[in-house]
């Protein structure tokens, strides 16, 4: 039981992070504080998670997969970058 609602006040406060993470995104490209592109690359995950879910149709599938995929990029985002400089690509 405890479990299901810590699961449950966990999920509840992602979502209401995502949702401020959002407004104020939008809030200060209007205001042009922010680049598009850097705002955009924040909704990845998001992305990512939302496609595994229309797959899988499970939350904890999703969520793996999610960290799965954003794991693989990052080790594939150093291995370039470290072969850039090393290279002077």
């Amino acid at each position: 039981m405890i479990e299901s609602i810590s699961i449950g006040l966990g999920m509840g406060i992602i979502v209401i992070a995502a949702i401020l993470a959002l407004i104020f995104g939008i809030r200060n490209i209007t205001y042009g504080k922010s680049d598009l592109k850097r705002v955009l690359a924040m909704a990845v995950p998001f992305v990512i998670f939302g496609i595994a879910y229309a797959i899988t149709g499970a939350i904890d599938q999703s969520g793996m997969i999610t960290l799965l995929t954003l794991m693989s990029l990052m080790v594939l985002g150093i291995v370039i970058s470290s072969a850039r400089r090393t290279f002077n690509i």
